[in-house]
């Protein structure tokens, strides 16, 4: 799978995007207007079986590819994409893993380094990584000066039924990521002051990424029913709060947050935002990250995931 960041040299993405989740495929295709805003130019979405695509980590997501690929013409069809060929892919969360790897000390060469986060991610994917597509990149260090690195998962098996069903139709996928590397392409590319929270949520977990710059900081999945997820968001916020405590510098705030979603309200995360740091949020809507939703029939939580990817074909 390509590295879905900065590692990439001059990549030539296409303004063309897919999105995947349980219940629901999307389209979009985006075009720049003036002062850096975008604005869709086609997109249209799609209500699939909910047993058509299962997503998960462990298991086989597509139940039935020849049924996925004729739904994904019709799709293309009703959005006027029928004769794209390049796509960028944003997968379902669950289909997908993400962590940040922190290094207690450094490696004494570069066999010691892979080793480490071999057992790292070993432990952490819970899954041989043999059977994984993986993408790797530095981040920068942490306060205490410790190297860390972002490693996103895929099963090879699962990546390949998604491939397959575009293939299938002659269409090729450049980057396929999990849904909130799209989401959050909307939170790291005006280059504003602080630190941003994305909160996106699915029917039973959220996934919650703190950005620094184009970066992340903390990436936690956590899987939850709707009564607990407001405690697990105020403990993430928490373990934020203490992590800003402990850097040497003096600390980012947290500016801005997006939320994709609804297993926790916007109202309520605003609160609990404003409870455990004291920061008064409004969550962002599409006018605020500079895309302009001509038609009422898309809502932004949608579009949010391949439409940030179909930003990457002008940055």
């Amino acid at each position: 799978m390509p590295n879905p960041l900065s590692k990439l040299v001059n990549p030539r993405y296409p303004a063309t995007a897919l999105g995947f989740e349980k219940g629901v495929a999307t389209m979009v295709q985006l075009e720049r207007g003036r002062g850096g805003a975008s604005s869709l130019r086609r997109a249209a979405t799609m209500a699939l079986p909910e047993s058509l695509i299962r997503p998960s980590f462990e298991e086989s997501n597509i139940s039935d590819p020849a049924e996925l690929s004729a739904a994904l013409r019709d799709l293309a069809a009703s959005a006027g994409l029928l004769q794209q060929k390049r796509w960028s892919v944003a997968l379902p969360e669950s289909a997908s893993r993400t962590l940040i790897l922190t290094l207690e000390s450094a490696p004494s060469s570069r066999a010691e380094l892979e080793e480490v986060l071999t057992w790292k991610m070993e432990r952490g994917f819970g899954v041989p990584l043999a059977e994984l597509s993986i993408s790797r990149e530095r981040l920068p260090a942490d306060a205490q000066g410790r190297d860390r690195y972002l490693v996103v998962a895929t099963p090879t098996a699962v990546l390949a039924e998604y491939e397959h069903a575009l293939h299938s139709l002659g269409w090729r996928a450049g980057l396929i990521v999990p849904r909130h590397i799209g989401e959050g392409q909307w939170l790291t590319q005006n280059g504003a002051a602080g630190d941003a929270l994305l909160l996106s949520s699915s029917e039973s977990a959220f996934t919650a990424v703190v950005f620094r710059g184009k970066q992340p900081l903390i990436v936690r999945t956590v899987i939850c029913d709707a009564e607990e997820c407001e405690d697990e968001l105020h403990r993430l916020l928490l373990f934020y709060r203490d992590r800003r405590g402990g850097e040497r510098e003096q600390p980012a705030q947290l500016s801005r947050m997006l939320i994709v979603g609804d297993l926790i309200s916007r109202e309520r995360a605003g609160e609990i935002v404003g409870e455990t740091l004291g920061a008064s949020l409004r969550p962002l809507a599409a006018a605020d990250l500079g895309l302009q939703l001509a038609s009422r029939e898309l809502d932004f939580d949608s579009i949010a995931a391949p439409a940030g990817l179909a930003t990457l074909s002008w940055q």
